[in-house]
């Protein structure tokens, strides 16, 4: 336990972030592995979804916890919901921002998920985003954010073509962006990622995204950091530490079964390369 506490301390530099009414850790986990999402296989979306049973879903959240993150991005569908249900009732404390499921229904239905589900602050899935800027059908979008805003939780947009973003910028009033470094599966004719569907992680996606984050008005999120495990920690975590703002976080998901202490290394990495590029006073101060 005093090895945890201690832990805990040292990564706590990396402060905090106000997404409107929220304290967020600089350092978010994400729910993608949680529920089967690898962005790589079949097998290995089957593979996760085995070995994250409801036990390891909620010890991999307390050793977040325990190394000082207070976030967790998860979807808003009943499998996360119980789960975070019975995290919390077990003395859990991370806090849940969700994302609305195409699946589940209309944004109003995942929307209202979030709500009876406990949710702090609720954004639109990233798919859904890239689909309705595709077929021009975004005319409800803003309704959708004041929906959100209007239950007393902080509203974003997650989004994987920088053009969303682009848009929000002249038409949403949003508390923050989710944008996720590669545009990894064009989502032109579905919202939803589906079985066998091409992706591909380009550095030039990267690039681009994290161009445009320096000059977007709201905190970003920075997710899909790592381009699904691909690419090495350090590297990555580099370019993150390089074009993350004071006001931005990054969301990072685990797989332990791979490596155990996964999570507290890329919350070390992140430490250093803070350091390296200068930025960790910048950043704790904040």
């Amino acid at each position: 336990m005093i090895e945890y506490r201690e832990r805990k301390e040292r990564f706590m530099i990396l402060g905090h972030v106000r997404l409107g009414n929220i304290s967020v850790s600089r350092m978010i986990i994400g729910g993608n592995p949680f529920s089967g999402f690898s962005h790589q296989t079949d097998e290995k979306n089957r593979q996760m979804c085995r070995y994250f049973t409801t036990q390891r879903i909620k010890d991999t959240l307390r050793q977040a916890e325990a190394l000082g993150v207070n976030t967790h991005i998860g979807r808003a569908d009943h499998h996360i919901m119980r789960v975070l249900l019975e995290y919390w009732d077990e003395g859990g404390a991370i806090q849940w921002i969700a994302q609305t499921c195409p699946e589940v229904g209309d944004i109003s239905k995942g929307f209202q998920n979030a709500v009876d589900g406990g949710a702090k602050a609720c954004f639109i899935h990233g798919g859904l985003m890239d689909f309705r800027f595709a077929q021009d059908h975004l005319e409800d979008i803003p309704g959708a954010i004041a929906m959100i805003r209007e239950a007393g939780l902080p509203a974003g947009i997650a989004g994987h073509n920088p053009e969303v973003f682009e848009w929000a910028e002249n038409h949403l009033d949003v508390d923050f962006y989710m944008c996720s470094y590669y545009d990894a599966a064009h989502r032109d004719e579905s919202a939803e990622l589906k079985s066998g569907m091409a992706e591909w992680f380009r550095p030039e996606d990267r690039e681009r995204m994290g161009a445009l984050i320096q000059i977007l008005s709201k905190p970003v999120i920075h997710y899909k950091v790592m381009a699904a495990g691909r690419n090495d920690p350090r590297e990555a975590l580099t370019f993150v530490a390089e074009h993350l703002r004071p006001q931005d976080a990054v969301c990072i998901g685990v797989y332990p079964n791979e490596k155990p202490n996964m999570l507290e290394e890329d919350i070390a990495v992140l430490h250093e390369c803070l350091q390296e590029t200068h930025k960790l006073a910048e950043m704790a101060g904040e």
